[in-house]
């Protein structure tokens, strides 16, 4: 199980690394449009990243 765990964490490191090193540039402006909205938005956008990762989850599982 922690082998998993420990692979599932690395895997969102590399995916969440690779726009960064892409365009940083994007990756920069899209962190300050994200600084900008208001808090209701910003948990929208999480809440609506959760769920689908857990439905994706779901479908691949």
């Amino acid at each position: 199980m922690w082998t998993e765990l420990l692979s599932a964490i690395a895997l969102v490191f590399i995916l969440e690394g690779i726009m960064p090193f892409l365009n940083p540039n994007w990756i920069k402006r899209v962190f300050q449009a994200a600084s900008q909205l208001d808090n209701t938005s910003l948990r929208f956008v999480g809440v609506s990243s959760m769920l689908i990762g857990v439905v994706l989850l779901y479908i691949v599982r």
